[in-house]
Parts: C-alpha cells; sequence; structure tokens
C-alpha cells in the first residue's frame, strides 16, 4: 500500500523510535502535486481495522500502512482542520471510539515554562504529572514528565495495554520536558512512563515523580487521581495558625508511624486507614494533651522497614493507609480537634528503586552522576543535585505541596547534616571538595534557605525543623542574616548528653552533672526543639523504660524525673509514642505498641505524668513563653554534684510570673534543704513526680513558705522536703 511516509518514517513509528510522533500521527497538512490536502494517520497496533469519524459524514476506513498498526488516510476535498474521532476494531473484543491523542495541541503555558526553566516553579505539581482534564468537551487526562536526556518518553498504561509506541509524547526540547493530552483516561487509571534513553538498549519503566497516588506496594504503577474535590472545614484552626505556632507558644509533638501505633485488633497485620487513625489517635493525642502530632514520612516507599525514609513518590500520600483524600480528612480532623500536624520530610536522599528517581532518564537527573556525590553509602541510598533546576522545582514544589493541598502546618527535615557537608560519613577518597575547595554543599545550603524563605512567604504560619547534628552555626536564624532559615533545630546535643547521664547508677551521677548542665551554655544560640525520637527507642539503644537504670520502681522514677527535666528545660518537646507509657521493649515497625501495658498502675502513672507535663506547660507562661533567651531562665544551684541536685527559674514574659524547678537525681530524700528563691511567701506544689498518683512514694511537702534572706544570689528562700529520684516544681501562690 502507497503512503504519504518514507519507509525510515513508518518504521521508526512501528517501532516506537521516533524523536517526534506529533510531526506525524494526528491530522496534518500535505501536498501533493501541487496540492494542499489534509491526512489522518494513527498507530493502533491492537487495531484490526480504523475508521475516522468526521462530524456527521460517511465513515473513512484508514489504510493500513505497516504490519505494526499505523494506518492513514488522505482527505482530498478539505482544506480547514477538523474535529474527529477513530472506531476501534481489535483483533480481540468490542469496537470502540476514541478521541485522537495526537489532534490535540499543546497545553501548557508558557508562564511554567519560564518558571520551570528559571528553577523557580513552587508548584510545579500543578502541571507536571497527571491531571484529568476536559478539552472541548473531550475528558481524560494531561501528562507532563521531565526527562532532558531521553529521545523518547510515552506513558503507558491499562488504556493502551502498556505498550510505548501508542502514546509516545511532545517533547519541548530547551525545557526537557515531555507533555501528551490522552482523551478517555480517567482517575484510577494505572500508568508509568516508559523512557527510551541513549544509553541502554531496553526502555526504562517509571513511575511518575508527580503521581499524586500509587499501587499498594509490591505494586509500583502511578495512578491517575485529581486532588481537588476535598472540602476542608478547618478554617478556624487556619486563620488562628500563626499565632499558635508561634516562639511564645507550648508546642508539645507526639511523633507517630502510622503503621504501628495501633493495628486492627482482629488482624495484628493490618493497619489502620487514615480515616481509623483519625477516629482512634486524636482524641487520644487531645486527651493527651499534646499539641501537634508528627507523622514519620508518609510518602509513598516500597520497602516497610524503611518506614517511610526511602522515598518514590514525593508527592503520593501512601496507599498503605488511604487515599490521598483519605489523608486530607485525617488532617482536617486534627485541626478541628485543635491539633497541629507535622510531616517528617526527606529531601537528603531517595530510594534507588528500578521505578523511581534513580537513573530516570538514563542519566543522573536528579542525583549527581559521580557516586561520590550521589550514593549515601551508609543508607544504600541516591542523593539529590540540589544545583539542579530540576531538583529545585521538584523539593521546593513537594515542601510547598504538602502545606497547600494537605494543610500541613510544619515539615521536619530528615538528616540535614547530611545536606550540609560532602565528606558525611566518608573517608577522605571518597568525597568532592566545592568549587572553593571546601567541604561545605554550597547548592544545598543554598537550597535550604530557598525552601524555608519560600514556604515561610507563602505560608507564614508554618513551621519548620531541622535535624541537625553538628555545631553549624545559624540553623534557626534568618536567611538575610546568613542562618539556613529554620524555626527550629532538634537539640542534638542535648538528647544525647541528656541520656548518656540518666543511665548510670546515681551513685556516679556526680562526676558528671556537667552533661546534665552543659546544654544551657549554648541553650540559646538557636531556636531549639527537644528530641526523644523513634531514632532513641531503635537498633539495641532500649526504650526509654529500659534505658533507666536501677530496679522496676527506680526505672519509673528516673523517667518520670528525665521528662520533667525535658519539660521545664528551656525549648519546644518532641516525645515518640509508646514513650508516654513506658514500653519495655523497643519499637519494632511490624507491631501495634504494647498497649496492654497500661494494665499496670505504674504505666498508667507514668502517662498521667506526662499528660499532667503537657497540660501544666500550657498553663504555665513561664515554661514556654521565653523558651530561646537567657531571660526565660535563671539558674538556682547548678554546684551540688555531690547530691546530683539541681535547681533553676523559668520566667515568662512577665516580671512576677515564674516556676520553681528543682530536680533531684539521686534516690536520697532531703529534708529541710535549703533553696533560694525569687520573693518571699507562701508556694504551691505545681507538681511532684514522687506523688502516689504517678507511682511514686509520696514523699515531700504540700506547704512551702519562703522568707527573706540571700540564698543562692536569691533575696528568698525555702527549707523543702525534696523526694527521691524525683522533681518538683513550684511556684508563688496566688
Amino acid at each position: 500500500m502507497s503512503s504519504t511516509l518514507s519507509k525510515e518514517i513508518i518504521a521508526s513509528i512501528s517501532n516506537g523510535t521516533h524523536g517526534d510522533p506529533f510531526s506525524v500521527l494526528g491530522l496534518h497538512e500535505i501536498e501533493e502535486k501541487g496540492k494542499v490536502k489534509l491526512v489522518i494517520r494513527a498507530f493502533r497496533p491492537e487495531a484490526k481495522t480504523v475508521v475516522a469519524q468526521i462530524g456527521s459524514s460517511k465513515p473513512l476506513k484508514l489504510d493500513r500502512i505497516s504490519d505494526e498498526g499505523l494506518f492513514e488516510k488522505v482527505i482530498p476535498r478539505r482544506k480547514k482542520r477538523f474535529e474527529y474521532t477513530l472506531q476501534i476494531t481489535p483483533y480481540e473484543g468490542k469496537k470502540f471510539d476514541i478521541t485522537d491523542a495526537y489532534n490535540t495541541g499543546s497545553l501548557l503555558d508558557e508562564f511554567d515554562l519560564q518558571l520551570w526553566g528559571e528553577g523557580n516553579h513552587q508548584k510545579a505539581y500543578n502541571f507536571m504529572g497527571a491531571h484529568p482534564k476536559k478539552i472541548e468537551k473531550v475528558k481524560g487526562t494531561h501528562f507532563v514528565v521531565s526527562a532532558p536526556s531521553a529521545y523518547r518518553v510515552s506513558v503507558v498504561g491499562s488504556f493502551n495495554n502498556w505498550d510505548g509506541r501508542v502514546h509516545s509524547m511532545r517533547k519541548f526540547h530547551n525545557q526537557g520536558i515531555w507533555e501528551i493530552f490522552i482523551p478517555h483516561v480517567s482517575e484510577g487509571d494505572l500508568y508509568k512512563y516508559e523512557i527510551k534513553t541513549p544509553v541502554q538498549d531496553a526502555p526504562l519503566l517509571k513511575a511518575d515523580p508527580y503521581a499524586f497516588t500509587a499501587e499498594v506496594r509490591p505494586q509500583t504503577s502511578s495512578i491517575v487521581t485529581d486532588i481537588n474535590g476535598y472540602k476542608w472545614s478547618d478554617d478556624d484552626w487556619m486563620e488562628s495558625r500563626e499565632a499558635k505556632q508561634g516562639q511564645d507558644q507550648p508546642i508539645s509533638i507526639y511523633e507517630l508511624h502510622a503503621g504501628s501505633w495501633r493495628r486492627k485488633i482482629e488482624y495484628e497485620s493490618d493497619f489502620l486507614s487514615y480515616r481509623e487513625l483519625a477516629k482512634e489517635l486524636i482524641p487520644y493525642i487531645k486527651e493527651m494533651g499534646f499539641t501537634h502530632v508528627e507523622l514519620l514520612p508518609i510518602a509513598e516507599h516500597p520497602y516497610d522497614p524503611s518506614w517511610g525514609y526511602q522515598i518514590t513518590g514525593y508527592y503520593a500520600p501512601t496507599s498503605r493507609f488511604g487515599s490521598p483524600e483519605d489523608f486530607m480528612y485525617f488532617v482536617d480532623e486534627c485541626h478541628k480537634a485543635g491539633i497541629g500536624v507535622l510531616l517528617d520530610w526527606v529531601p537528603a536522599h531517595f530510594a534507588k528503586d528500578d521505578h523511581g528517581l534513580r537513573r530516570f532518564d538514563g542519566t543522573g537527573l536528579y542525583e549527581h552522576e559521580d557516586p561520590r556525590q550521589g550514593e549515601h553509602l551508609d543508607w544504600g541510598t541516591c542523593i539529590f543535585n540540589f544545583g539542579r533546576t530540576e531538583v529545585q522545582n521538584f523539593l521546593v514544589s513537594n515542601a510547598v505541596y504538602w502545606c497547600d493541598k494537605f494543610h500541613i502546618d510544619g515539615l521536619r527535615v530528615d538528616a540535614v547534616a547530611s545536606m550540609l557537608y560532602l565528606d558525611y560519613s566518608r573517608e577522605e577518597e571518597e568525597w568532592v571538595p566545592n568549587k572553593c575547595g571546601g567541604r561545605e554543599n554550597i547548592e544545598a545550603i543554598n537550597f535550604l534557605r530557598k525552601f524555608n524563605d519560600v514556604l515561610h512567604v507563602l505560608y507564614p504560619g508554618v513551621i519548620t525543623f531541622a535535624e541537625e547534628s553538628t555545631s553549624w552555626g545559624g540553623v534557626s536564624r534568618p536567611t538575610e542574616t546568613g542562618g539556613l532559615g529554620f524555626d527550629y533545630k532538634w537539640n542534638m546535643g542535648w538528647m544525647n548528653d541528656t541520656l548518656s547521664f540518666i543511665q548510670k547508677d546515681p551513685i556516679h551521677r556526680k562526676y558528671h552533672q556537667d552533661q546534665l548542665t552543659f546544654s544551657l551554655i549554648y541553650a540559646f544560640s538557636e531556636h531549639f526543639a527537644l528530641p526523644f525520637s523513634h531514632d532513641e527507642v531503635v537498633h539495641m539503644k532500649h526504650s526509654m523504660l529500659s534505658k533507666m537504670p536501677g530496679d522496676d520502681w527506680q526505672k519509673f522514677a528516673n523517667l518520670r524525673l528525665l521528662y520533667t527535666y525535658m519539660y521545664t528545660h528551656p525549648g519546644k518537646k518532641l516525645l515518640f509514642m509508646g514513650c508516654e507509657f513506658g514500653q519495655w521493649s523497643e519499637w519494632n515497625h511490624e507491631n501495634s505498641l504494647d498497649w496492654h501495658l497500661l494494665e499496670w498502675e505504674k504505666h498508667q502513672g507514668l502517662r498521667q505524668l506526662v499528660k499532667d507535663l503537657n497540660r501544666i506547660s500550657k498553663e504555665q507562661p513561664a515554661l514556654h513563653e521565653v523558651d530561646s533567651d537567657w531571660r526565660g531562665f535563671e539558674w538556682i544551684d547548678v554546684s551540688d554534684a555531690d547530691n546530683s541536685l539541681i535547681s533553676y527559674v523559668r520566667r515568662g514574659k512577665e516580671a512576677d510570673d515564674f516556676v520553681v524547678v528543682i530536680l533531684n537525681f539521686t534516690p536520697t530524700v532531703h529534708y529541710g534543704y535549703q533553696i533560694g528563691v525569687p520573693k518571699d511567701g507562701e508556694y504551691e506544689v505545681v507538681m511532684n513526680t514522687d506523688s502516689e498518683y504517678y507511682g511514686g512514694s509520696n514523699a515531700g511537702d504540700s506547704v512551702i513558705n519562703a522568707k527573706w534572706g540571700d540564698w543562692h544570689n536569691q533575696p528568698a528562700y525555702i527549707n523543702v522536703t525534696i523526694p527521691p529520684l524525683a522533681g518538683l516544681i513550684i511556684k508563688p501562690k496566688g
């Protein structure tokens, strides 16, 4: 059969190697014998016959011009473009009608392309990925993907038998972007990108980096999803969020792994869905008095034991627990209950799985080509190339996406230290210096500043946390002063020193009191959050309760004391799930927490203590208003190492608003112990961790009177009974 196409073009379309199928397929003008004519071409490998229907005219049967399924028909009597549909009669199954994907022009906006090229697109998810649309009464899905080094990209899916030759995309060569609008592809359809690269014969099969939903692992396809239909009901929270999350507000975070907080009773292996989690978790957090819940990464990840830290789908809430709309419901319900929602966010590295971002277009598109820069040897993951505009668009937009589409209130950025240093966890010959010869990752530093600036401008009430474990200066300082722009830095030094101290036998603690007090030397150099996180209760580190020395009574007393020290120390608070009631065993992501322990009074007492600490930290401005300034803290006595006793004042913004904290890290009761206080008069006991209410021995005074008289550089003093392994919080009465 003769054709208007050359044999070479027919072959390239038929075998899927043509670089620009839009120039061949669809409706085109041709010139025959000096006359302009129109021709329809379609490539349908599954078709026995293809018929074009032009309005009410008689159907035109297209001619087969290749055995692989290329069809064409010249329309001699039409000079103007027209709309048409194709009727496909397959070799198997019933005939069906389609609108030709190759008869639709580009749907991309020039401004989007400009911002993308600059690396300044802050909401790239609005045009990248798969978006259901209606174009001139035709419903379908618009696909856009970045793959600059590919010489062919196709959308494959359940709608085209996963054949990469059928829906090859249009390339914008100057931006490295590919697009196609495919009629009749709708929500719920599975898809991937088939990417032909210059570096290997077999095409790559990749999930969509911008997909909003993915199949439940171990399946890996992306799913066409419209995420714009949810009706939010959290206006009150969103309007007041900035004030509620200010530096002078109490912030107490319950860190949570959604897959193991609680499992379905009848099926221990089954997860709670996002909606079930909302029903069971929110009342619990509300009862316990936490202000926020922080979720370990919930972006799609293939490997459960990674806890979500090895991500393949940055824009897809994991399908393990439900749909994106289900997750929106969870956040909405948290907000209506007055609970903020934080996400653990992982821009430092990504999973190596073949369907993910690694060598996406056959080259290091998202990662560095050089493994000395592009691989985390410790974690078996890839490192983002933060200097690429594609990566900046991808990651900055992703941070914005969670706040925009899911109303997330803050992000905790994982592994910031690994981003800041090129030689992080590497030997001398395993890293590449920056352009100045140093070890600092200049591109990552600039990215972190950009991410924080963009997020804070677009969403002033959103807060960001850095998990940063080094002495890098200015992590929580504004970018305009040279800082990284985070709101808070996790105080890893405080956490390590405090845990090292508390795990020692009380008889030896007097030799190590500096571990307990050292944090106050630098406590106001940053805005800190104090974490007892998931990392401290795994990998043979023991649970918080099991870390404590002594017999069972002493273990519980030590832990009550430790939590009181945390809640009265400057900084916002974070506690991992299960730590609030004293898990004996380490956290196991495969199992529910040991909720049965709450049948025992000691565990009930510990949980009640945490509940009361959350309440007191809210009720007492002195414990939260001035967390990042010396004006909020004053030592009373830091020198009584022999008795392992420390005492200090926490102050609020008002001059007469203060509490006194006394902590005894030995099992010895001290009677009539003299301590200086800021004023005379009667003091009330706000908390005594040795109360029998919490499982203690009930030592201590019910009435405390202060007299004028200089002591510990204070104008007044008290003589007080200090219980064993216990903390006291007292304040002037009235």
